[in-house]
């Protein structure tokens, strides 16, 4: 009998990480010793207490009893379709193209990617955010060019750095707004200069808007293919955050611009949902009541966010060493770290001496010479004070 042989992993898979879920690896370490845990690691709002809206888990029960539990339409329910697309257009956006539901808002990205970007192609994505682009073009074989956030101008994207970071191979840039792991809001003025530069380099625009409803402060959201029809832009959005239900995966994308220039790119976002068939049948009809029904738990769920983002932004700025940037959107919120110690280092004391789980900025980018670690600011207001007394306990030691 011959010697047993590994399995060979593909190679494309080194490269991908989730740094948000790697850490909890340590967290159970911390758990098993007997540390009372506090998790500020993932952006689940069901774990923290928040509930969806009910009318809009009747209308999914609805849909299972009226045995809608077959395949969908590979783009999805023409119910669900409409209420997007009207969802797009109150929100400005016009030239739409194409609209598709998916398993989540990551299916819905993940299909664009593959149906735009070749290997050794590349495409811009912020720095910091969120680690499923870099996971999927690494899947592509395809190089993540990743842009930076401007810190000093309330991680506000960095334009000049987007321009110099364009060359022949590119094919997208994305943008997440609000940003995860900052929580900015980006203004008028930032999109409309990244459009300026994608118009010029023939590039396509991913704008990732799944927090778009979470805006703090009377706060204006600006949908970035709303300033322009002229440019191809793919607006991404779902239920997960906004209304409390990311087990439902019901995510998608509204293709917008010039119907000749998107006629191809189009087509080919058509296959890969033909290939895999459909998202959830049964939640899809959530989709319609969620968007044009009672609004009403949106509203409380951003007044105790706000409350909570001003705990947090409170309780980080009176930690010597650290500072925080304020979030005007989503619950996130991104503290800078200059205790003279890495960010991985500093994270992996915290959960083990204190419990407090956080996430080191170095798994979401950011700029060389500079330590950030990410909170998520959805646990109860007393939890909240109590984890940043045990961070600072740990800052002390390095002061």
């Amino acid at each position: 009998m011959s010697a047993t042989k590994r399995i060979v992993p593909a190679t494309r898979t080194e490269n991908i990480k989730y740094a948000i879920r790697d850490i909890l690896c340590i967290a159970d370490e911390a758990k098993a010793a007997g540390k009372d845990m506090l998790y500020l690691n993932i952006g689940d709002p069901n774990i923290f207490g928040f509930a969806p809206p009910r009318h809009i888990l009747d209308d999914s029960y609805q849909a299972m009893l009226a045995n809608n539990l077959g395949y969908s339409g590979s783009d999805g329910v023409d119910e669900a379709l409409g209420a997007v697309r009207r969802s797009a257009e109150r929100k400005g956006i016009g030239g739409i193209q194409h609209t598709y539901i998916c398993s989540g808002c990551s299916e819905a990205i993940d299909l664009a990617l593959i149906a735009l970007v070749n290997r050794g192609e590349n495409v811009l994505t912020p720095s910091p955010g969120y680690p499923l682009y870099t996971a999927i073009l690494s899947k592509l074989e395809a190089e993540n060019r990743p842009y930076y956030l401007d810190e000093e101008n309330g991680w506000r994207p960095d334009v000049a750095d987007i321009k110099s970071k364009i060359n022949d191979k590119t094919r997208a840039i994305v943008l997440i707004n609000p940003n995860n792991p900052t929580g900015s809001l980006y203004p008028r003025e930032s999109l409309q200069a990244v459009i300026d530069l994608a118009m010029e380099h023939n590039l396509v625009i991913f704008s990732d808007e799944i927090y778009d409803k979470l805006i703090f402060d009377g706060r204006e959201h600006v949908s970035t293919a709303a300033l322009s029809s002229e440019v191809p832009v793919i607006t991404f959005n779902g239920l997960s955050k906004s209304y409390v239900v990311p087990g439902f995966r019901i995510g998608w994308g509204v293709v917008s611009g010039p119907a000749e220039m998107l006629e191809d790119y189009c087509e080919a976002i058509r296959k890969m949902e033909r290939a895999r068939l459909s998202a959830n049948h049964p939640q899809q009809y959530a989709i319609k009541g969620a968007l044009e029904g009672d609004q009403s738990n949106l509203h409380q769920f951003i007044e105790a966010l706000q409350r909570r983002r001003d705990i947090t932004v409170e309780g980080l700025n009176a930690i010597d060493g650290i500072t925080c940037v304020k979030p005007e959107g989503a619950f996130y919120a991104f503290p800078r770290v200059d205790l003279g110690v890495p960010d991985s280092q500093l994270c992996t004391e915290i959960i083990r001496e204190t419990g407090v789980v956080i996430v080191p900025g170095s798994g979401f980018g950011q700029r060389p010479g500079t330590q950030h670690f990410r909170v998520v600011f959805l646990p109860a207001d007393e939890l909240l004070a109590k984890a940043f007394e045990r961070i600072d306990s740990i800052a002390k030691k390095y002061r």
